[in-house]
């Protein structure tokens, strides 16, 4: 007896029954893949909270658009904005649609989305600030402010804004699109991880629910 590739070989007379266990393998990494992409845990990292971080306004910060203009978030206070770290090349890029559509229904009531493009994850932001423009104009129509490219990862290369949320929520990002929604005076109410869709119902209930606030 004899294994043969995949055939079974008895003698000179080969049994055409076929024993195919890899082809398994291929169904397991699926299997594997989507219960790790089920726990959005994998796509968020827990860091310290500060107290004292958490106490402070996310609109006393200031940044630099994507054109490289310093600007004050402070002319966004009294807002309630959705802050996204966003990237061009990542398979949640198609989530630019839905935050332009958060964007334009509740922005007259209030309402910011607010984009951070990030190369921190898989290189997927790899172009510059013209390039992103014209990607996410032309490709998804973005009217809300996008920002200079930033690192949201800890280290002395982190930017302040990234610096900030995580010591305010405990989370940063572990991916592309994660979602940290701030209130009116500027605090950070809470962080959705990549897998979670603009038009997820706790998301939109809870900006409405912040927008209601006063």
């Amino acid at each position: 007896m004899r294994i043969q590739g995949a055939r079974l070989d008895v003698g000179r007379a080969p049994l055409k029954t076929t024993m195919r266990i890899p082809f398994l393998a291929p169904l397991l990494s699926i299997a594997s893949l989507a219960a790790l992409t089920a726990c959005s845990g994998i796509f968020e990292k827990e860091v310290p909270v500060n107290a004292e971080t958490a106490s402070k306004s996310f609109y006393s910060l200031k940044a630099n658009t994507l054109a490289g203009t310093p600007v004050e978030l402070a002319q966004w206070k009294g807002k309630v904005a959705l802050v996204v770290n966003t990237a061009s090349e990542c398979g949640f890029t198609p989530q630019y649609a839905g935050l332009e559509a958060l964007h334009t229904q509740y922005g007259p009531r209030g309402f910011t989305v607010l984009g951070f493009p990030s190369n921190d994850f898989g290189g997927q932001e790899p172009g510059n600030a013209q390039e992103i423009q014209t990607f996410c104009t032309t490709r998804f129509q973005v009217d809300f402010p996008l920002f200079e490219k930033v690192v949201t990862k800890p280290g002395e290369t982190q930017s302040p804004v990234y610096a900030f949320l995580g010591a305010a929520s405990g989370k940063l990002p572990n991916w592309n699109f994660g979602k940290y929604l701030i209130g009116r005076d500027g605090k950070v109410l809470g962080f959705w991880a990549s897998t979670t869709k603009p038009d997820d119902g706790e998301l939109v209930g809870a900006i409405e629910k912040a927008l209601a606030a006063q």
